[in-house]
């Protein structure tokens, strides 16, 4: 039964989703600050802990297309909900954990519920905000995006330093709660449409994406060779992308409704959004594990201190989303996301540059500042350039297929950064080349210090190169154009409130 008309309130909605939005999106990066204490407790290493967040980020990633589309046909709020109850309980299960496999286990069933959430923020801003306000509500969404990844790992720390890595994963039973009862209350329900489902494109995206993440993330660790008898790691990547390829040409062929509906892509500027968001993604998540990894390991700060490096990004960023909110409405999408990316593109080169073992902490300040302009302004334009010409019945799929692409970049952000730091720690310190050294809690011994932070400094040109793409695609944006289409489109799906 739709909510009617009269009492649908877009702005006290979209608030209340933007609750459980963004708890799932600490959960992206809280884990990074808690690597050392983690590896410490299990006696694991390096490649095995990032298996921690990309685990999260495979299972998050994988189905947001079905669970976008399946927000279209049951309803976005009723999708949110069920979300939230299953990352709540998982987040309970991460901090019982006892082990390193069973940890990487709830935290696939943790990102499955993300996976249910995340694609209905963005389609219930489609359905219930007019155009001429999406701008503003998309800021606000973007906003919440870039603070709560970096605020991610400055909550860690405190938790890691006051009552354990455990802690990380139980804050998020208040906050789903109450975000549970938020969304009760305040979310419509919104009129459903009818899909079909595509289960062989689930299948070839599904088994694609894990192959290739694995065989990129594992590759360091079986020296790029034999894994087990005839399967090698380059078997696995090369499987990967056939499979990712064959689901491509099957989405392009079928006939009924495919998973990931191509002709979205007709779009430029939805096509263009997804790359770089895609690219943003990446360097979102990679760029903080060698920065902790540094912080601790060779300045010897502890968790709380050492994400404590990233808080003039989240105070910048936030302070700045009004500002970006008004622009995004009024200013050609390219030159506000264009900026964004190009500060995050200089910050990071020069943080390469920078990190050694003697660095005064002020001038590593420099360069994070500049990375939180560059996230006040990437966000919320590339959000809101996605969306915007979004047909009103595919809004779940359209926000599936953006949220995907976003996600899909942090699960090769995550392995990309974990091949290269491993790589990086061989060339300079073969000892420790997966990491073990960090392994003790402390700060290692000094004679180390200069190839571990050598080694970390060269992982940080990886999301820099890679944001280099993002940053020419949207450059490449259209500026948008208004059209009647579009509040008609609008209007009419707000009409069908009426129930």
């Amino acid at each position: 039964m739709a909510t009617p008309r009269e009492e649908v309130r877009p702005w006290p909605a979209l608030w209340a989703l933007v609750v459980g939005f963004f708890m799932i999106l600490v959960d992206s990066t809280i884990v990074s600050v808690a690597t050392p204490s983690i590896l410490n407790d299990f006696g694991t290493d390096v490649g095995n802990v990032i298996w921690v967040t990309s685990a999260y980020l495979l299972a998050y990633a994988v189905p947001l297309l079905v669970t976008g589309r399946l927000g279209d046909r049951i309803g976005p709020k009723k999708m949110y909900l069920t979300g939230l109850t299953v990352f709540t309980l998982a987040s309970l299960w991460c901090g019982l954990t006892s082990s390193i496999a069973m940890l990487i286990v709830a935290r696939v069933v943790q990102g499955l519920g993300a996976s249910m959430v995340t694609p209905q923020t963005m389609a219930v801003i489609t359905r219930i905000f007019p155009p001429d306000q999406r701008g503003r509500a998309m800021s606000l969404w973007g906003a919440t995006a870039g603070v709560a990844i970096l605020v991610g790992p400055i909550l860690g720390g405190v938790l890691v330093d006051g009552l354990g890595w455990q802690w990380i994963f139980f804050v998020n039973i208040p906050v789903g709660v109450i975000g549970f009862a938020l969304a009760m209350r305040l979310v419509p329900d919104l009129p459903t449409h009818e899909h079909k489902f595509d289960l062989l494109g689930v299948a070839l995206s599904t088994i694609g994406l894990f192959l290739l993440v694995f065989g990129i993330q594992e590759g360091q660790k079986y020296d790029w060779g034999k894994i087990t008898g005839p399967i090698s790691v380059w078997s696995l990547i090369i499987a990967g992308l056939v499979l990712l390829g064959l689901f491509v040409f099957w989405q392009s062929r079928n006939r009924n409704e495919p998973l990931l509906p191509l002709a979205l892509f007709r779009d430029r500027n939805f096509s263009l959004a997804n790359v770089s968001i895609t690219t943003v993604g990446f360097a979102v998540t990679a760029m903080a594990f060698p920065l902790m990894l540094y912080a601790q390991a060779v300045r010897g700060l502890s968790p709380t201190k050492a994400a404590l490096l990233l808080a003039p990004m989240a105070i910048i960023s936030g302070v700045l989303a009004p500002f970006v909110g008004r622009l995004v409405d009024t200013t050609p999408p390219r030159f506000i996301a264009g900026f964004g990316l190009a500060c995050n593109v200089v910050a990071l080169f020069w943080l390469s540059q920078i990190i050694s073992p003697d660095l005064p902490i002020w001038e590593l300040l420099l360069p994070m500042a500049l990375m939180g302009v560059a996230n006040g302004f990437m966000w919320a334009p590339i959000g809101s350039t996605a969306t915007r010409n979004l047909p009103m019945h595919q809004a779940g799929a359209g926000a599936g297929v953006y949220n995907t692409t976003r996600q899909v970049g942090a699960v090769l952000g995550s392995a990309g950064i974990a091949v290269l730091m491993e790589s990086r720690l061989a060339h300079y310190l073969p000892a420790m080349a997966g990491g073990e050294g960090a392994a003790s809690g402390g700060k290692l011994p000094e004679a180390l210090h200069q190839g571990f932070s050598d080694a970390m400094a060269d992982a940080m040109i990886l999301p820099a190169a890679v944001l280099v793409i993002g940053l020419i695609a949207a450059l490449l944006f259209a500026s948008p154009v208004r059209r009647q289409s579009d509040a008609t489109a609008a209007s009419g799906d707000r009409e069908g409130l009426r129930g």
